[in-house]
């Protein structure tokens, strides 16, 4: 388990704030109206988790995307690589997922569609595609 650490997160109307969140647990932010949930979850964590992300790119990759700013914060380490939807973004269906909003579902298809392998229902061995050799043996 690790752990992501935030040391002086001064966005918006945080104040100086030191945080400790693990890694692989869910972990819910809660408090009254404008104690700074939006400020530390998407205005700081998430947008280092991009910045830090965007940074791996190629010089020549990065110049189509916008410029991103560092919040205002001494440090973060451990923040992984984030996807955040949008709480203005109103859910688009009754049949939107996480996967559906931020077309992670698109990406997952092609990847089980490349690396899936089909058996046959009956036989349980795998299915073959045909090539000209076979076809004429």
């Amino acid at each position: 388990m690790g752990l992501i650490r935030i040391r002086g997160a001064r966005q918006h109307n945080l104040k100086n704030l030191d945080l400790d969140i693990r890694t692989g647990e869910l972990t819910v932010v809660t408090g009254p109206s404008g104690s700074g949930k939006s400020s530390l979850v998407f205005d700081t964590l998430f947008a280092e988790g991009q910045r830090r992300y965007v940074e791996t790119f190629s010089a020549y990759a990065r110049q189509f995307l916008d410029r991103m700013d560092k919040p205002a914060v001494d440090r973060v380490e451990g923040v992984p690589p984030a996807i955040a939807i949008d709480q203005t973004n109103p859910v688009r269906s009754s049949r939107s997922t996480v996967g559906t909003m931020t077309e992670l579902n698109d990406h997952l298809k092609l990847l089980f569609a490349r690396g899936a392998r089909l058996f046959d229902r009956d036989t349980a061995l795998p299915v073959r595609h045909d090539s000209p050799e076979t076809i004429c043996a």
